[in-house]
């Protein structure tokens, strides 16, 4: 008989729990890994600051700015916690300096802002504006819509109709190609990134958005399990971190190898299985991702083209691909799923310059694995 999912059971794995960690060590590890990356009396570790008296962003440490991509990451992590004053804050930061009334991109989030809120690029990023879509309906469920920018989920439906809308009247562009509904690596270009697909999103954004909007969200969640099977290598499970709409590696600028957007595929995956169990989730592609990595030493994770080979360049984010081969884990079993989440317990939050998406990536597995990365339904 097949296990319910989360989605039907509202009951989420705890699979901290089930390997045979401490429950009580399992709720400090969260509570503690969350005030190491939100309170400022941890500076080595800290990646989110508060501004005055409502504002806050996620800062990349490794280059100084602020991205769509943190901002709506913390979003997320605030209302899993429950964090509404900090969720607030960042939405209101993002509102302030990031959103964009006028020009092609209007309606969209640009991508990049110096911590001062000077935007650095007028283009916005998808992977951000769909963290922000469903942690903005979660807000909603969670707390209740309030008034302007707090009216959550029309904030959520407004941008999820223009990702699918823009440039039917020469606006600019959609984030997704209305033909074969995968999302774009940017709305003006015509490639993707396989960390982008997140069809258990797009699978809530069915149900939520605007109804003219369902059916193709719908359609674009199963457009993205069969892409993501597509887009991982056959035998060592490495998604490149941009490629074609065809599946196969896109090298323009060095980015068609397993580098650091990559390992989010793992997590998308997992979390695709835990929310909604379809059949169609490419859980084989995490099996094989975590046998590729069963071997190998974390002091030495490298840049690999998708069949394997390494190149001499270490990676930038160990602890993060730490942490998503964990995150696997939810889709997974056997010796390889339990060495992963060993190894992922016993790592440390990262300190330093680069730790800003490595201890995202880290947050995102441990909610995960203890049962705490939940879908929020309407009241």
């Amino acid at each position: 008989m097949k296990k319910l999912s989360a989605f039907e059971s509202n009951s989420y794995r705890n699979l901290l729990l089930e390997y045979g960690f401490n429950q009580e060590k399992i709720d400090a590890k969260v509570k503690q890994t969350w005030e190491m990356l939100f309170q400022s009396d941890h500076p080595d570790t800290q990646i989110y600051y508060s501004v005055g008296n409502d504002l806050g962003y996620m800062l990349d440490t490794g280059n100084d700015d602020v991205r769509t991509e943190g901002m709506s990451y913390g979003m997320m992590m605030a209302v899993q916690m429950n964090e509404k004053e900090i969720f607030d804050r960042i939405w209101n930061w993002s509102m302030k300096y990031m959103y964009m009334e006028e020009g092609e991109n209007a309606g969209y989030f640009a991508w990049s802002c110096a911590p001062d809120g000077t935007k650095n690029a007028y283009g916005p990023a998808p992977d951000g504006e769909e963290y922000f879509a469903l942690a903005l309906f979660f807000a909603s469920h969670r707390w209740g819509d309030g008034e302007g920018i707090y009216q959550y989920s029309k904030h959520a439906k407004d941008l999820l109709r223009d990702c699918v809308h823009k440039g039917k009247n020469n606006d600019g562009y959609p984030m997704w190609n209305p033909d074969n509904k995968l999302i774009k690596f940017v709305p003006s270009v015509e490639f993707s990134d396989p960390s982008y697909h997140i069809p258990h999103f797009y699978e809530l954004f069915a149900l939520w958005s605007y109804e003219e909007d369902r059916t193709f969200w719908k359609k674009a969640a199963e457009a993205s399990r069969q892409y993501i099977a597509k887009a991982a290598h056959p035998i060592t499970g490495l998604s490149p971190e941009y490629a074609f709409y065809d599946g196969t590696p896109n090298h323009i600028r060095g980015f068609g190898h397993f580098f650091s957007d990559s390992y989010r595929v793992a997590c998308n995956i997992a979390l695709d299985y835990e929310w909604f169990r379809d059949n169609a989730c490419p859980v084989v592609v995490n099996e094989k991702l975590q046998a590729f990595f069963a071997d190998k030493d974390p002091e030495d994770y490298r840049r690999y083209n998708i069949a394997g080979e390494a190149f001499d360049e270490k990676s930038l984010h160990p602890v993060g691909l730490i942490a998503t081969n964990a995150m696997a884990s939810l889709s997974t079993s056997g010796e390889n799923a339990k060495k992963c989440v060993d190894l992922f317990w016993d790592t440390p939050v990262r300190t330093g310059d680069r730790r800003y998406y490595d201890n995202c990536l880290y947050f995102f597995s441990l909610l995960a694995l203890s049962g705490n990365f939940k879908i929020w339904m309407p009241q």
